[in-house]
């Protein structure tokens, strides 16, 4: 875990993003197509915890963006190159444009400042969309990733975070994966390797500072 000074350096408001993965009603509502991972995310807290950072974020001027994934009721544009993908056009809950499956679930609030960011294919929102543009076009550095799973979606946006040069910082207490114990195996022995892990908590403490640094 970084120090308290290293993490409130690298969470300059100015230059850091909230990300809120795949936090949309099909997933990790109650009615939502992975019912175990919505279990997961909810009983371990996650799913509050994000909605603490998302309105700390919202305070203290940190950008936020929600990342959604979705997919056209003919399917076009979707991948069908792996079991998943295949598993999940059999789901009795589909994620589909404009359905209330892919509208952000509560707890999250949703500002008008916020970006939403949709996505019709792949397994991660940074890769082959428009979220490095818009990330490098509101100088972005810190990218703090939050949200599902933990499983294959948060690993692969912290690659490809990465990869695209900004610093990724893991809220480990704010992403949830199936089976539980998985998530904190994942962060310590792949996520931990290339990113910043952290804690609600500590992020929130930082987000404070530069909530009054900022009204003073």
């Amino acid at each position: 875990m970084p120090s308290y000074e290293e993490l409130r350096e690298l969470l300059d408001p100015a230059t850091t993003v909230l990300l809120t993965v795949e936090c949309q009603q099909g997933v990790v509502g109650p009615d939502g197509a992975l019912p175990e991972l919505a279990r997961a995310a909810r009983a371990a807290g996650a799913l509050d915890r994000i909605a603490r950072l998302v309105a700390a974020a919202h305070d203290s001027g940190v950008q936020v963006m929600h990342a959604i994934a979705e997919r056209r009721p003919d399917g076009r544009g979707a991948n069908h190159n792996a079991r998943l993908f295949r598993a999940a056009e059999r789901l009795p809950v589909q994620q589909l444009v404009g359905s209330t499956a892919v509208r952000v679930a509560p707890p999250v609030e949703v500002a008008a400042q916020d970006l939403v960011l949709r996505r019709l294919h792949g397994l991660s929102p940074l890769a082959g969309t428009e979220a490095d543009a818009l990330l490098r076009n509101l100088g972005c550095r810190t990218l703090v990733v939050t949200g599902v799973s933990a499983n294959v979606a948060i690993p692969n946006t912290v690659f490809d975070a990465v990869n695209r040069g900004y610093t990724a910082v893991v809220v480990a207490d704010a992403i949830a994966g199936v089976p539980a114990d998985y998530t904190p195996a994942m962060i310590r022995n792949t996520l931990a390797l290339v990113a910043t892990v952290t804690t609600t908590d500590d992020v929130l403490a930082c987000l404070k500072r530069s909530r009054a640094v900022r009204r003073a």
